[in-house]
């Protein structure tokens, strides 16, 4: 299985950015990251 690019704690902190209520979007472009994978950190 591929290795993530971000530690757990990096992908905890982008959560938790994004539960605060900075849009998913702002926080994929900081992040540099696509929606899709966010999406599937979530979960």
């Amino acid at each position: 299985m591929k290795r993530s690019h971000f530690t757990e704690e990096r992908i905890i902190g982008m959560i938790k950015e994004q539960e605060s209520g900075i849009p998913t979007a702002e926080v994929c472009r900081k992040y540099g990251l696509s929606s899709a994978s966010f999406s599937k950190y979530k979960v």
